[in-house]
């Protein structure tokens, strides 16, 4: 079953390490979702591949200075997500018109 999960995230990159961790966290999440913020993800994701994720970013993060953050969404997308000014989502279960 498909669920609707946004991970946030805030790296700490105050040495070359932190800047190569926030590298290799975006990379991990844009395997899996859309970057709607700069360090916010929207995935749809069954638990299988959230588990997956959710393993690869504890392996890359320091949780004594990163803060890594999953949220369970219910529901569609357009029930619970508002959006003012840009909007680069783009819904890749919908039909695509080419």
């Amino acid at each position: 079953m498909w669920m609707n999960i946004l991970i946030t995230y805030d790296v700490s990159t105050s040495d070359p390490a932190g800047q190569k961790r926030l590298r290799r966290v975006a990379k991990a999440c844009e395997a899996y979702g859309q970057r709607v913020q700069k360090s916010v993800f929207e995935c749809r994701l069954t638990e299988t591949l959230l588990e997956k994720l959710k393993q690869r970013l504890l392996k890359i993060i320091d949780p004594q200075t990163d803060s890594l953050r999953f949220y369970r969404l219910p529901g569609d997308r357009e029930k619970w997500v508002e959006v003012y000014g840009v909007d680069h989502y783009v819904d890749y279960d919908a039909p695509m018109v080419i």
